[in-house]
């Protein structure tokens, strides 16, 4: 089983935990293959697919021909709004577009499994006892991450619910994010260098995604 470090709130090491085999242990036949369907899906879904353009039917003008086909030595004229014209409509422009992608559950959850898993045993993982704050504190919340990981890179909070003081206190830090324990992604997980447990959201992986 691997272990990692445990810390107390203060950012003091006060002993190992070992991770459960079935999720920080994954394994699969082609890993790389499943994470990038996992992450391209993840990605396309962000996508608001709400660009357009307006079309000869959208632009405001009249529709009326300009002026007579013939006898006037001018070229041929149709509507104001022909895409040929300054102020006419687009032609073949963007229009808006459902980028929503799907993919099995249980993909899902072993793409999280094997994100985790890297990251274990990388050793780029820890679990601190606990993190209470009354009121928003950038200073508690850079002293616990400057003594829990000070090398450079992104780092990624893992609590348990959405405590507001405690993202208010780690939204202010520079490359630092936070994420619910029952929300988690394979992007989020690979995209961090450094991932931070509560002891509470690590129970909560366990429970939720085993």
């Amino acid at each position: 089983m691997i272990e990692i470090n445990k810390y107390s709130k203060d950012g003091e090491v006060i002993g190992k935990i070992q991770l459960p085999e079935s999720i920080f242990e994954a394994e699969a036949k082609n890993p790389d293959a499943l994470l990038y369907e996992v992450i391209n899906m993840y990605l396309a879904n962000q996508r608001q697919g709400t660009t357009a353009s307006k079309n000869r039917s959208k632009v405001h003008g009249s529709s009326r021909k300009l002026y007579r086909q013939k006898g006037t030595g001018n070229a041929r004229a149709g509507k104001l709004r022909t895409p040929v014209r300054v102020g006419g409509g687009v032609a073949f422009g963007p229009l808006p577009k459902d980028w929503t992608k799907h993919i099995p559950r249980k993909k899902k959850r072993l793409a999280l499994k094997l994100a985790l898993s890297q990251k274990a045993k990388e050793m780029k993982m820890a679990v601190v006892e606990d993190i209470q704050v009354e009121k928003p504190n950038t200073k508690f919340a850079l002293n616990l991450i400057e003594k829990i990981a000070p090398e450079k890179g992104r780092k990624l909070v893992i609590i348990k619910g959405s405590d507001k003081n405690v993202v208010k206190s780690f939204s202010n830090l520079q490359n630092v994010e936070t994420d619910r324990a029952d929300l988690i992604h394979p992007y989020e997980i690979l995209k961090a260098n450094y991932i931070i447990f509560t002891e509470e959201a690590l129970k909560q992986v366990g429970e939720v995604f085993e």
